[in-house]
Formats: structure tokens, C-alpha cells, sequence
């Protein structure tokens, strides 16, 4: 079967050697990455462990930081994976999407063969109103080149945790309304969004080129919603991603099984979706 993983993250190899060095004016990375616990890793270490679980490639991001010249030395060891591993490595490009320097970058990427936009994150920052004038220049980019953009979700209620960040779903809803033109993919179950495509007028239609992936799944929901999410958008548009290295793609493989998914469904959501996407 095959197994794509739309959503790891890497780092450079400076950083994952002294990620404390890198906490200063990165409040959001001291956040999520001060305990010892929270692992980074490289491209090499990543393919290597993904190898091991069966997984053929891998959408590969970095880290919104503040400061953009972190964005361009993720980059740049991202592009470097991409050209040593270009059938493994599909690299999407992250930035602080609230820093008016966020648009050049990503344009810089895309031209250099970037596949994607994201992980989009805001883990300390509220953009509140102004949310829609951060990310529409971010979505116009990734419709003129026709790639994904890739959006941090995650629910408005439930327990709070490092880097669970101020979304409003309705300001979500009314931008992918904006750009019809967009492929979406919303993280960590899109936060709850799913449930909206049981609305019988036109939810279903705006979601129409929107993907939802199981980033963080094991931590945040049990294993139902494997199939009651693919029951309210349909399973042809769930995407499997580990967030690795915070988890390993097994523990999101067992869930699936407990979940007691049709082989089809299986297939669509660990692979087949995501290789359509993107043309893999």
C-alpha cells in the first residue's frame, strides 16, 4: 500500500543541536521546542525514519519564525533536500504569515520549485480581524503557481497546549470562500471544520478543494474520527500526516485499524489522495 505523509517538519542541523541558542525573539519556538522531550531533526533523519515505517515521501515544512533570515536558512536546507531526494522530499515553504516580508519569500520558493505553502502557523500572535489581510496575499501566490497552502488548525475549545494558537474558524471559512481557486489543506482536522460539510447548503460546495490531514490525531481525538470525518467530507479528501517527528506514523496506523476503515478508505487517506494533489 502506498503510504505519503503530508505533514513533517525539519530543521536545520544547527538547530537541532542547540535549539537554545535559537529562543531568543522566538517566543513560539521556545514554546514548543524548550522541553527536551519535543525532538527536531533533519531530512536525512526523517527519511530514515520514515523509511523504516513504510512511508515512500514526505511533505517536508520548517517553522514560522519571526526572523525572516530562519526562514531562508530553513529553506535553503530544504531546497538542498529536495534536489539530494527529489522522489522523497517535497518541500512547502513556511513563514511568520504576519510579517509583511512573508509574500517575498514565498514567491522566492515557489519560483525555486517549492510544491507548497505551509505549515501557515501562528502560535503566539493574534492576528484577530486582520487575518484575512495577512493570508490573502500568501493565497494568491499559492493560486498563481498552483500549489497548496497548508494551514495550522486546531480547535477553539478543549484543553489548551503549547502552540494552540487564537483561530477563528469563520474567518477560515470566509477566506477559502475568497479563493475558490486554492487547494486547502487544513491541519489537524481543520479544527473541527469537517462537521460543516454535513451542512446541507453550500459548506459542501466551498470545501469543494479543501483536504483535511491527521496531524496530532492520537493526541487530540479518538479513533472515530477516522471515520466519521470521512462520513461528513467523504474520504477522498483526508490526508494522512504524522507531524513527525512529534509522532511516528504507526501510532496513527493503529488508530486507523481500530477505526476499523475500509481498505479503499485506507488507501485513499494514506496515499492515493495525496499522490493525486500533488501529482506524485
Amino acid at each position: 500500500m502506498l503510504i505519503l505523509d503530508a505533514h513533517t517538519h525539519v530543521f536545520p542541523e544547527e538547530m537541532c543541536r542547540r535549539r537554545e541558542d535559537f529562543f531568543a525573539d522566538e517566543p513560539a519556538f521556545k514554546a514548543l521546542y524548550s522541553a527536551p522531550k519535543s525532538r527536531l531533526v533533519g531530512p536525512e533523519e526523517l527519511l530514515q525514519a520514515l523509511a523504516e515505517e513504510g512511508v515512500e515521501a514526505a511533505v517536508v515544512s520548517g517553522f514560522p519564525w519571526r526572523q525572516e533570515r530562519l526562514w531562508r536558512r530553513q529553506h535553503e536546507v530544504i531546497g538542498e533536500a529536495m534536489r539530494r531526494w527529489p522522489h522523497k522530499i517535497i518541500g512547502f515553504c513556511t513563514v511568520n504569515p504576519l510579517d509583511p516580508a512573508a509574500p517575498g519569500e514565498v514567491e522566492r520558493c515557489l519560483a525555486a520549485g517549492f510544491r507548497g505553502v505551509g505549515e501557515l502557523a501562528w502560535y503566539v500572535d493574534d492576528p484577530g480581524a486582520d487575518l484575512e489581510y495577512f493570508l490573502t496575499p500568501l493565497a494568491e501566490l499559492s493560486q498563481h503557481y498552483g500549489v497548496p497552502l497548508l494551514l495550522h488548525m486546531n480547535d477553539p475549545v478543549g484543553p489548551s497546549y503549547p502552540g494552540k494558537a487564537a483561530i477563528r474558524l469563520d474567518a477560515i471559512y470566509r477566506l477559502i470562500q475568497k479563493f475558490p481557486g486554492v487547494t486547502w489543506i487544513l491541519a489537524h482536522w481543520g479544527g473541527g471544520l469537517p462537521f460543516y460539510g454535513l451542512l446541507k447548503k453550500e459548506a459542501p460546495e466551498v470545501f469543494r478543494r479543501v483536504y483535511f490531514d491527521t496531524a496530532a490525531s492520537p493526541y487530540l481525538y479518538r479513533p472515530a474520527i477516522y471515520r466519521l470525518a470521512a462520513d461528513m467530507v467523504g474520504p477522498e479528501k483526508i490526508l494522512f500526516g504524522s507531524d513527525y517527528p512529534l509522532l511516528p506514523p504507526k501510532r496513527y496506523l493503529e488508530e486507523m485499524q481500530e477505526a476499523s476503515l475500509p481498505e479503499d478508505w485506507l488507501e485513499m487517506i494514506l496515499g492515493q489522495n495525496l499522490a493525486r494533489l500533488l501529482d506524485w
